[in-house]
């Protein structure tokens, strides 16, 4: 199973390069390139890099090709071909070709002619103002989600303008005005005047219309629920704040925002922070503006998370709070976002920090639903980039959202010892085991199927080995090539391969659970019908 101790040496390099290629390619039809090329995708094409010592591509690949192929394109200065492959070829012989290819003297690389698309960039005409959803990298959440709806925000703040037109689609309607007015007590959250703006820039900033043609683009397109604790004035009472957080919690919302401080360590609003997060609310607060002076009061409770603030540069502001209790930074000075009436404008605080965390909060929630508060809150740590800040400025780092949302959350929830089902104790391998499997059959040809290849993902909870065995048939020769982190397998490509004569291989591997197979399985002579097991063992 292991490979040869004699550094590059295959036991068939001399075998592969002198076979009868022409039988297996039919005869060359190598054609140069037409003018007039397609824009776009080109799936059809591989692209081949040549040696400096390559005067003549078409010479060297012309006996190399499948008929029909042509190459289509050419780049002299950075040494490559574009090989259009006939209509016909399938995916399977596409890598075969590309793997003949790269045998040849001259030839440095053969890959797929791969399409890139754009990043996602919203159609808000006031998008190219502003900087906070591009510092937090949302362009590539965005390619993955915009926000899922049924993920809730609450904004405990002065009232938001729910009919504002960039904000009133993203308002949550499970309940009346879209929230609740704890400073007149009654059901209608709106604000009462223009000056009461900071309710409608928070909740413009972590849920503001994106990508709807109209005004900037918020970090999510979740929903929103407007919790009015603070008056015309700013300020608002411990009682009011506390009954909002209450309320944020008991109507289910997957994360609150608080982008206010002050007045000390009180048991009241440390119990109603609690009490929300054991509903399973995520709760984020703004940090402080004391230039510098200690984590305020509701972030600095061991049930919220901590924000601080940044400029465009991605320094930390000089009006922002620092200390132990500081979780993430976000983005904060100059945001643009929405204030009353319809209108737009860019504030500055760690107020307009909190939200760009919490959009990023709800966006990470929507691409993995199942996540709990916990997890939810380790995940954004465990994907917050290190800007090179010191701890008590940036905690755990920038939040991003490209890596919250395209990050596999993994085990970021951790063990829990008081719950029986996720003990302390890690077990042994082997406690747990499963088992996949799949059958294929490989044949040669230009219209056989040289190859199969196979993606599998981990599926006990603590994986710890891994044994993946190839059957084949007696009278052919099959190899097996493996790779760790879900990328596609070639027999260039690879991170594990076993490929003895006959069709029986097999590999194992030690796992630490952040692995992702790719499997190939490649015919070299005959073919047949075989097996692919995958056992995966677990504690």
């Amino acid at each position: 199973m292991s490979e040869d101790d004699i550094p590059g040496f295959d036991r068939r390099t001399v075998l592969k390069s002198a076979g009868a290629l022409g039988a297996f390619f039919g005869i060359s039809g190598l054609t140069v390139a037409t003018p007039g090329r397609r824009p776009g995708p080109k799936e059809d094409e591989i692209v081949v890099g040549m040696g400096a010592n390559v005067s003549d591509a078409e010479a060297t690949l012309a006996s190399e090709l499948p008929e029909q192929a042509e190459i289509v394109h050419r780049n002299e200065t950075l040494g490559y071909v574009a090989v259009k492959l006939p209509e016909q070829a399938s995916a399977q012989a596409r890598e075969n070709v590309k793997n003949r290819v790269e045998a040849v003297r001259g030839v440095e690389y053969a890959e797929d002619n791969a399409t890139y698309e754009a990043l996602y960039t919203p159609n808000d005409p006031m998008y190219g103002q502003q900087y906070a959803p591009q510092q937090v990298n949302c362009e590539g959440a965005w390619d993955t989600t915009l926000g899922d709806p049924g993920v809730t925000i609450s904004i405990i703040d002065q009232g938001i303008q729910y009919d504002h037109p960039n904000l009133a689609e993203n308002m949550d309607g499970s309940v009346s005005n879209y929230g609740y007015d704890f400073v007149d007590n009654n059901d209608d959250p709106y604000p009462v005047s223009q000056g009461e703006n900071h309710g409608t820039h928070v909740g413009g900033i972590a849920a503001g219309g994106t990508d709807n043609g109209e005004g900037h683009a918020g970090i999510s397109n979740c929903s929103m629920l407007s919790a009015r604790a603070l008056g015309d004035g700013g300020g608002g009472s411990l009682t009011d704040i506390a009954d909002a957080i209450q309320w944020s919690g008991d109507q289910g919302a997957d994360v609150i925002n608080m982008s206010l401080g002050g007045g000390g360590f009180s048991d009241t609003m440390n119990n109603a922070c609690e009490y929300a997060y054991n509903q399973g609310s995520l709760l984020i607060a703004a940090a402080g503006n004391d230039y510098g002076g200690s984590v305020s009061y509701p972030a600095a409770y061991d049930s919220v998370m901590a924000v601080s603030a940044l400029d465009e540069n991605e320094t930390l502001t000089s009006y922002s709070n620092k200390g132990s209790q500081i979780e993430l930074a976000a983005p904060g000075s100059n945001v643009l976002s929405t204030v009353n009436w319809d209108d737009y404008d860019e504030l500055s605080g760690t107020s307009m920090a909190s939200p760009v965390a919490a959009g990023v909060a709800a966006l990470a929630k929507s691409a993995h639903s199942g996540l709990s508060n916990d997890q939810l809150r380790s995940h954004l740590q465990n994907t917050a980039v290190d800007i090179g800040l010191p701890a008590d400025e940036q905690g755990h780092g920038r939040v991003d959202a490209n890596l919250a949302v395209n990050t596999d959350p993994g085990d970021d929830g951790g063990d829990d010892p008081d719950d029986p089902d996720d003990p302390d104790d890690p077990g042994e391998c082997g406690d747990e085991v499963n088992t996949a499997s799949a059958e294929g059959h490989l044949s040669g040809g230009w219209y056989g199927n040289p190859s199969d290849t196979y993606s599998y993902d981990l599926q006990t909870d603590d994986p710890c080995h891994a044994t993946i065995t190839l059957d084949g048939p007696s009278n052919a020769t099959f190899d097996l090539y493996l790779t760790l982190d879900g990328r596609t397998p070639t027999t260039t490509d690879y991170d594990e391969r076993s490929y003895n004569w006959g069709a029986d291989e097999e590999i194992s591997v030690d796992l630490d659970g952040d692995e992702s197979f790719g499997i190939l399985v490649d015919r070299y002579d005959g073919e047949g019908s075989y097996t692919l097991t995958v056992e995966e063992l677990g504690k």
